[in-house]
């Protein structure tokens, strides 16, 4: 595919449901944001701003199409300490590092790597952040009056009623503008996006942070910034794998690590917060039809507009029509089907989703439920497959003759299981150990070998090891200590 084609594809290919589609996230993305930027402790403007322009710039050098990125909570929390104890601008300087870790990673091409994480450790993820979404609705709902209740009802029937008669236009969008039309007409007291906080009423200026660029500032931001840079290509690679399944349809990770830098660069420079791929809003864009970069581009470039434009109007919208949008996010997030294969799947797999799901929720922290999900996962693997070396005797006529042939993995985990298979009792005259079936990955597979065969040679017996692949032998040449006359080349 030319590079016009390429563009095109992923720029014009659906106009009008891209348009539409990022109308309804920038409507939703304005009350986040400002919540957002409560959490950090900053000015609702700072959040406001980060999400117009982090959605522009990730929109022409991010890796996924259609994916939204912005002020996200994930982030906010990490930010908090920071500005209270050093103020606003050291923020700004600890996103602008963060961008530049992120670029780094991406030059170094590690986003590949997010491939590593199990689908348990995604459904976790996905479910944990589902339930995290219905979980920050509370707060709108909790003491509300009845109304509020009655227009929530009334907008997710609208979300889920209205693709039944048609799909011209976003349930979401529909709902939001009718619920919205309602309470201006009668004038119900329920709470709006007003409430939320001051809207900004001017254009982001360039600005450079007004710190001192002296090591003890490195020193203070440093740790901030690596932790946001982790945190923030975590959820922005795994919302990505998200929407690639959704969409059916791949992504560049490198990119999107390097486009994800680049937007936390010049978002503080413009009065904004550092941000990352933002789950809830990426999967109403995708539910909403967007499959296109237009989607992003418009969510922010509408964004900007509203609050500066349309203030007045964006400032009445009832919460309860969001609160509604997120409900359908949270519930069309949520993998249902987790539930249900429960039982049929390996007891190990349900493990590592629920420890997951659970870390995040109760911690409100992605990159532990994530971390431990992943450690889980490869503790579960190694005890799995260091369970699959054999050591099997093959019977010989031959007197004073031990002759074993060897299979499976070896390497720390199945090195003790390894050196526990071998018959020690008797006085044999010659043994050889056949490990053509096998593979030795590490040091610790090595000095397992050398183990058996020292064992051997104590009691007089003449140890033959054969079979041994390539990278095996190069690796027992390097670090082994038996006598490597007695281990000749592969094929011997």
């Amino acid at each position: 595919m030319s590079v016009i084609a390429s563009a095109r594809q992923q720029w014009l290919a659906t106009p009008r449901r891209d348009l539409l589609a990022g109308t309804v996230v920038a409507l939703a993305l304005i009350p986040e944001a400002i919540a957002f930027s409560i959490i950090a402790g900053v000015d609702p403007a700072v959040g406001l701003y980060a999400s117009f322009v982090i959605a522009v710039t990730i929109a022409f050098v991010g890796g996924r199409p259609a994916m939204i990125s912005a002020a996200t909570g994930a982030m906010a929390l990490l930010m908090g300490g920071l500005v209270r104890d050093h103020g606003l601008e050291y923020l700004f300087a600890a996103s602008i590092l963060c961008g530049v870790i992120q670029i780094v990673v991406g030059l170094l091409r590690l986003g590949r790597y997010i491939r590593f994480v199990s689908r348990s450790v995604m459904t976790g993820f996905v479910n944990s952040l589902a339930i995290l979404i219905f979980l920050a609705q509370m707060p709108e709902l909790i003491g509300a009056n009845w109304q509020t209740f009655a227009l929530v009802a009334a907008a997710l029937a609208i979300i889920y009623g209205l693709p039944r008669l048609t799909r011209a236009v976003p349930s979401p969008l529909v709902a939001i503008v009718v619920i919205s039309a309602f309470v201006m007409a009668t004038g119900l007291d329920v709470r709006t996006v007003g409430d939320m906080g001051q809207l900004p009423t001017a254009l982001p200026m360039f600005h450079l942070p007004m710190v001192p660029l002296t090591w003890e500032t490195l020193a203070i931001i440093a740790p901030v910034s690596a932790t946001l840079a982790f945190v923030g290509l975590l959820e922005s690679l795994l919302t990505a794998n998200l929407i690639d399944d959704v969409t059916d349809t791949a992504s560049d990770k490198d990119r999107e690590t390097r486009g994800q830098g680049i937007a936390n660069i010049l978002s503080p420079l413009f009065g904004g917060m550092a941000g990352c791929a933002m789950i809830g809003q990426s999967m109403i864009n995708v539910s909403s039809g967007a499959r296109g970069r237009l989607s992003t581009l418009w969510a922010g470039l509408f964004l900007l507009f509203l609050i500066l434009v349309l203030q007045d109007w964006v400032a009445r919208i009832p919460m309860a029509a969001l609160v509604a949008v997120m409900i359908m996010v949270s519930v069309g997030t949520f993998d249902w089907g987790s539930v249900i294969r429960i039982r049929s799947m390996p007891l190990q797999s349900s493990i590592v989703m629920l420890a997951t799901t659970a870390t995040v929720v109760l911690t409100h922290d992605l990159s532990k439920g994530v971390v431990l999900g992943v450690l889980l996962s490869a503790v579960f693997f190694m005890r799995k497959v260091g369970k699959t070396i054999v050591v099997k005797e093959v019977p010989t006529a031959e007197t004073g003759l031990l002759r074993y042939r060897v299979t499976g993995q070896l390497f720390f985990a199945s090195a003790d299981l390894f050196a526990a298979s071998f018959e020690h009792h008797g006085h044999p005259v010659r043994v050889e150990i056949d490990m053509a079936g096998t593979r030795i990955w590490d040091l610790t597979g090595v000095a397992a070998l050398d183990k058996v065969v020292f064992r051997y040679r104590r009691q007089g017996a003449e140890v033959l090891v054969s079979g041994v692949d390539g990278a095996g032998q190069a690796l027992v040449e390097q670090v082994g200590r038996h006598d490597k006359s007695h281990l000749p080349a592969t094929g011997h």
